[in-house]
């Protein structure tokens, strides 16, 4: 049985630990409204965009002098999986959530007897699968030091995606993110980024708006000079919007775990004082027990 001064030190780190964790909580809600408010603000932007790429796609259908990224090599042998994740820990399965879908896809890939390769943005995705698929990592990107993800974060990552398609390094990227619903509900996706047409096309809500009504759309100087510009753009705005949806998500799970591992000290606590009281009361009890059999004994 655990002593007093035991019972007495480890309430006291419970209860230490229950005022981080509550800190913690409230610091997430404060961040949860910003974040929440950017990721919503960026979803029309992106939709509009895929809608513009839908229609302008299938305008270019079968014109051999469209952007490959659009159009793709032709093959679908070497896969890249951008696996967008947190830098930080204390959020609940987020983090595992988002890799696990990843994984999943990842070894029905290779059953099939295609290449994998993986991207990790954020340093807990990259912990994870560092343990299961070491080799077949080709890159990390960290944004351990950027306060607020902006344009500037997506374009990093843009960039590279662009340059190792370039480089001949895959023939699809798919992005792994998570998509916020709710403080308590946010959803692992999946969204195909190369070819672009196939993610336009998965779009399907956004691609019948630049339709609807059947409008017929003209574009200067051509549809293939703009979707050499778009193409690239629109990569960059729909990993933009992922990091956006992550950042939310993240903060949406840290709330939520960081309350439950509050409740959970209370809870323990609780317990704890509980145990303590009995304790020592069968101490005081004992000693009095003691003092009447000794009275008793003279």
């Amino acid at each position: 049985m655990a002593s007093l001064k035991d019972l007495r030190n480890r309430i006291a780190s419970v209860k230490a630990t229950q005022k981080i964790t509550k800190a913690m909580q409230m610091v997430a809600a404060a961040k949860l409204r910003r974040a929440q408010e950017a990721a919503e603000a960026s979803r029309p932007y992106a939709e509009r965009m895929a809608a513009v790429l839908a229609n302008l796609a299938q305008m270019t259908a079968g014109d051999p002098d469209a952007p490959v990224l659009m159009t793709g090599t032709g093959k679908d042998d070497t896969h890249l999986l951008v696996v967008c994740t947190a830098d930080r820990g204390l959020c609940g399965a987020f983090n595992s959530a988002i890799v696990r879908k990843a994984v999943s896809d990842a070894r029905n890939l290779m059953a099939a007897g295609k290449t994998v390769k993986f991207l990790c943005v954020g340093r807990k995705g990259y912990d994870i699968l560092r343990r299961l698929f070491r080799d077949q990592i080709v890159g990390l990107i960290e944004f351990k030091t950027v306060r607020r993800i902006s344009f500037t974060e997506a374009h990093t990552v843009g960039d590279r995606v662009v340059t190792m398609y370039e480089a001949g390094e895959f023939d699809i990227a798919t992005l792994y993110y998570s998509e916020f619903r709710s403080v308590i509900s946010q959803v692992p996706t999946g969204l195909r980024l190369i070819p672009a047409a196939a993610a336009a096309g998965e779009a399907s809500d956004a691609g019948q708006i630049a339709t609807a009504g059947n409008a017929v759309y003209e574009y200067e100087p051509d549809a293939t000079e703009i979707l050499d510009a778009l193409v690239p753009r629109n990569i960059r705005v729909q990993i933009f919007r992922a990091l956006l949806e992550n950042a939310a998500s993240e903060q949406g799970a840290r709330m939520s775990a960081m309350d439950s591992a509050t409740r959970n000290a209370g809870e323990m606590i609780n317990r704890l004082t509980m145990q303590y009281n009995r304790t020592r009361q069968a101490q005081i009890t004992k000693e009095l027990i003691e003092i009447i059999s000794g009275a008793e004994a003279l």
